[in-house]
């Protein structure tokens, strides 16, 4: 005859069912708070603006702590403070400024639909280009791809303008989603630097490496931060900014680009 009690031996049932369905529902608990967090990042990285245009709205207002003091500036800068890369023939009649953060979806939106003629119009000398570059979405989205590739980029103009200008935009062509910090690895950049046709010397190698040029980052967003621009991809000519970003928040086309151009300068 069995000693076994069925009703003590359904309660001890119903208790593990209990305990099990109390560990699932944590573990989707805990994926949906993850999936918020990555959601209020992105949001805040990427606001909506009058007219429905995306862009990337800056949400620091201070200077994001790395020292700037002893920063080591790269070769080929240009500025009063060395936070200013120029691209074109020095001679040009026009400047086109470009801000931009390399973390910056819009930017990169832009650099696909339009960049190839906003280097042509710059190679043919219609303007050159300054680009001021920023790293506000590592405080946004968290970690520290914006800083540490605007150091690679420096690295990368340390060889010269026309490296730097070929690593940009194999950055944009290889940028990583707003929820991974994917720019925040050095060999991973080191990778991409491969893309670029005699890039990765031995200097630009140790200077990626050893984080040669990242005050000289912290110095060139500082600048950006100072200068009254609150978005990114913002874009002038000659000191009027040029909608590059649609009422229907899509990039212009390159053909739209050289039209505002043209627009702009009377030709």
């Amino acid at each position: 005859m069995s000693n076994k009690n069925p009703h003590k031996s359904r309660q001890s049932t119903t208790a593990r069912e209990r305990l099990k369905q109390a560990q699932q529902a944590e573990a989707r608990a805990a994926k949906r708070r993850r999936g918020l967090t990555v959601a209020v990042s992105v949001a805040a990285a990427v606001a909506v603006i009058a007219g429905g245009t995306a862009i990337a709205v800056s949400s620091a207002s201070k200077d994001d702590g790395a020292s700037t003091a002893a920063a080591v500036a790269p070769a080929n800068t240009a500025g009063t403070d060395d936070t200013v890369v120029v691209y074109g023939k020095a001679d040009a009649a026009h400047t086109l400024a470009v801000y931009e953060d390399f973390r910056c979806p819009v930017c990169r939106a832009f650099e696909t639909s339009a960049g190839k003629t906003v280097q042509q119009l710059a190679d043919q000398g219609d303007y050159k280009i300054e680009y001021h570059l920023a790293t506000f979405l590592d405080n946004n989205l968290g970690g520290t791809g914006s800083k540490t590739a605007l150091a690679a980029a420096g690295a990368a103009l340390n060889e010269g303008v026309d490296k730097f200008k070929a690593f940009h935009d194999v950055l944009y062509a290889n940028q990583p989603s707003e929820s991974e910090d994917g720019f925040g690895d050095v060999n991973h950049l080191l990778d991409l630097a491969g893309q670029v046709p005699g890039l990765k010397t031995e200097a630009f190698t140790k200077a990626v490496t050893d984080g040669t040029y990242k005050g000289w980052a912290a110095k060139v967003s500082t600048a950006f931060n100072k200068s009254g621009v609150s978005g990114t991809p913002t874009v002038k000519l000659d000191g009027k900014t040029l909608a590059v970003i649609g009422q229907d928040g899509k990039p212009v086309t390159g053909e739209q680009f050289t039209a505002l151009v043209q627009q702009t300068v009377g030709g």
